[in-house]
């Protein structure tokens, strides 16, 4: 590429020089005719010249797809491990801040850093919930056992909350055909079974495929590893490469780390000390599978405006109405006054702005994503629909401003 100003009009023309056929390393001598450009004085004209390949669309055309084909290639192919590559990626970007402690202590051991970041990543997060899983299945796998055995007696639990109901509300139960015991007691026998049913299932899945569960474990804290320590110059070349405006890409790029941050922080972190809350709570009250109805309150806490109340009220209700006076009380002031302020107290300091992304949005985008993708869908649900609002954001700005 060569550039030269015209004296007299001001205009500067820049030749696309081709190779010289067989020396790859000097430019052929400008033709003496050259076609002139009519544009403004001190713009700059692109003059292809002849044999200059930019100036081929099939060419072009041919490499993009090419790009295409072998990015769905590598898509199909690290595929089978969405979802460990998935859990490292979120993990890297939560545990950033830890890297970058550990890195202002140790300043250019950038791979120490993040080995000591994985270190305290497997012992404080990683360790501790394969703990809490492996109970959480056993306690679920006895109460499925228990209840196909029949040694639990639903009928008489339903029966003891109904007779404690005032008159009034029993009569208008059985007006709204609720006072048929034996029916409920079916029906809830049936939802308890199948919900019990399905976590067992899942376990015997994981346990049957123990290879697979090491190796996608194994391919998260290696990846983990990686995108700890080059997290920012991966984020870098990727949003350089991407096919649109640097601004745009640069606006989604923050929209993707905020609706993360928000979703881990807001929703799974305070999640989960809303279960710990509800399992402490449950355990002071003498009711037994406390970690199995921690998880449970835990991932009802992602449901808007209900939450965690879909445990606890039940679990009070009951203990009122069957004479167990102060563990109810016990139980309604802890839901009201520890596990539901916990939500406004810890959202705000963790999250420390609104994904903007409305209640109803993320609780179908939340159930949509666990329905489509199971646990992951707890992100993915959420970070497509934030991703959707602001992408349709930009283009109204455009359409606007155009």
């Amino acid at each position: 590429m060569r550039c030269r100003e015209d004296g007299t009009t001001g205009l500067r023309i820049a030749f696309a020089m081709p190779m010289e056929s067989g020396n790859g390393d000097r430019p052929r001598h400008r033709p003496a005719h050259v076609p002139r450009a009519v544009v403004a004085p001190g713009d700059t004209a692109l003059i292809a010249l002849p044999g200059d390949r930019s100036a081929r669309p099939v060419e072009r055309g041919g490499f993009l797809l090419f790009l295409a084909l072998v990015s769905l290639a590598l898509l199909a192919v690290v595929l089978p491990f969405f979802t460990p590559l998935l859990w490292a990626t979120l993990g890297a970007i939560l545990f950033q801040p830890l890297y970058r402690w550990f890195l202002a202590r140790r300043p250019g051991k950038e791979s120490q850093s993040a080995l000591a970041s994985m270190v305290v990543i497997m012992f404080a997060v990683v360790l501790p919930a394969l703990w809490i899983g492996s109970a959480v299945v056993d306690e679920a796998a006895g109460l499925f056992v228990a209840f196909q055995d029949g040694n639990i007696d639903v009928s008489t639990y339903f029966q003891q909350v109904f007779e404690a109901l005032p008159a009034n509300i029993q009569t208008s139960l059985e007006s709204a055909g609720l006072g048929d015991l034996g029916a409920i007691q079916r029906r809830a026998t049936a939802f308890i079974e199948a919900s019990l049913g399905l976590i067992a299932t899942q376990a015997i899945a994981i346990g049957g495929s123990v290879f697979g569960f090491v190796l996608g474990f194994g391919i998260a804290l290696y990846v983990g590893f990686f995108l700890l320590r080059d997290g920012q110059t991966i984020g870098e070349a990727v949003l350089a490469a991407l096919p649109m405006e640097r601004s745009v890409a640069d606006r989604l790029a923050e929209r993707f780390l905020t609706i993360v941050r928000a979703t881990i922080k807001g929703s799974v972190v305070v999640g989960l000390v809303q279960g710990a809350l509800g399992a402490l709570t449950f355990w002071i009250v003498g009711i037994p599978s406390v970690l199995l109805l921690g998880v449970i309150m835990a991932i009802a806490s992602l449901l808007p405006a209900l939450g965690p109340a879909i445990v606890w009220v039940p679990a009070a209700v009951y203990l009122l109405a069957t004479g167990a006076v102060w563990q109810g009380i016990v139980v309604v002031v802890s839901g009201v006054a520890v596990i539901g302020m916990a939500d406004n107290v810890l959202r705000p300091i963790l999250v420390g702005r609104d994904t903007g992304i409305p209640d109803w949005l993320i609780l179908v985008t939340t159930l949509g994503g666990i329905a489509l993708m199971g646990l992951s869908g707890i992100v993915v649900g959420p970070l497509v629909c934030g991703l959707f609002l602001a992408g349709w954001a930009i283009f109204a700005e455009q359409r606007a401003a155009a």
